[in-house]
């Protein structure tokens, strides 16, 4: 079977090219070259998927099974998506988020027919309406198109709350505090980027999946408390300081860092896998994240990961926690003060 994946050297996409190679796919990986290509057996098509000319040159004589898409975030994304693949696949994947459903009011576990909704946040709203351009392709104009919604997917990237994920590590081992939002008892589920492979080449080349929609996570559930305390133990930290913050809070202070939280994280994400398991009924998943991220964290200190941790980001945490404690202290004292008589 041909396939060609878009990306394939990312966090998600570089498990699942190792995926497909594993179980004898022909594989195409389309990028920029950029980046080193650590799967064997893939073929290299280089272009910018941004530039409709340069890929129209690399897929010159290319019929595909399946085409995977890892990095389209916007419609129009979406839309030269399918200029470029209507006649040259027989399926097209689009990897969305399961950002997209509205956990504001969701009742658990969330399935792929519960309720979307972006609530103001740019990047589940881009992925909502980027769904819809595709399924309307499909009803309308017969594009085969196949929607799959990752979770928290972590393997070459480290899980947070807020920042990126190396800047928590090097936080945990240098003893700083760490944000932990609200009182982070809200339900998470993480997925390590192998288990999701499995489920992910599953409907590769399988066409009763074309117009179905399906998430795919582990069925493991932690609170964030559980998760940085397992992080900071595989980090081998001497000490942990966690600072609970409310969502709304950091928002105040940061909106950029606090949307993702209040749009997302705040709300406990649990998830049913019986869909994605009726249609690839080998789909299991075997690493706990007690195991994953030490997996994780020996890739980094081996050289393997990207150290790309942001001093800014560093600072606005510290200004966040720094304001945190300041509104604590002032509050103190407010309700220490006796109150004026009317």
């Amino acid at each position: 079977m041909k396939a060609l994946i878009i990306g394939g050297t990312g966090n998600i996409s570089e498990a699942v090219s190792r995926e497909a190679v594993d179980r004898g796919f022909e594989l195409f990986l389309l990028n920029r070259g950029n980046t080193p290509n650590y799967v064997r057996g893939a073929h290299l098509l280089r272009a910018n998927i941004k530039s409709p000319s340069e890929v129209d040159r690399a897929l010159k004589g290319h019929v595909f099974d399946v085409v995977a898409n890892f990095i389209a975030y916007t419609i129009e994304d979406v839309k030269q998506d399918i200029h470029f693949f209507r006649g040259r696949t027989k399926q097209y994947i689009f990897v969305s988020s399961t950002t997209v459903y509205d956990k504001t009011r969701a009742l658990l576990p969330l399935r792929e027919c519960s309720a979307r909704a972006g609530n103001g946040w740019k990047h589940a709203e881009d992925k909502i309406t980027c769904e819809k351009i595709l399924i309307d392709a499909y009803e309308q104009q017969g594009f085969p198109c196949t929607i799959v919604r990752p979770a928290h997917t972590y393997d070459k990237l480290i899980p947070t709350t807020i920042g990126k994920g190396m800047d928590v590590i090097a936080r945990l081992r240098r003893g700083a505090p760490v944000v932990i939002h609200d009182s982070g008892n809200s339900l998470w589920t993480l997925t390590h980027s192998s288990d999701f492979a499995r489920g992910f080449v599953g409907l590769m080349g399988n066409q009763v999946t074309i117009g179905e929609s399906f998430h795919i996570t582990s069925n493991e559930t932690l609170t964030w408390n559980q998760i940085y305390q397992l992080m900071a133990e595989a980090a081998g930290a001497q000490e942990y300081n966690p600072v609970h913050i409310p969502g709304s809070f950091i928002e105040r202070c940061d909106k950029s860092l606090g949307m993702e939280i209040t749009r997302d994280k705040a709300f406990s994400s649990v998830y049913t896998n019986e869909k994605i398991k009726w249609y690839v009924p080998d789909f299991v998943c075997n690493m706990p994240f007690f195991y994953g991220i030490r997996l994780s964290l020996q890739k980094l200190d081996r050289g393997e990961l990207p150290m790309d941790s942001d001093n800014d980001i560093d600072r606005r945490i510290d200004r966040i926690i720094n304001a945190w404690q300041s509104s604590i202290d002032a509050g103190i004292d407010a309700y220490n003060k006796p109150l004026s008589k009317k």
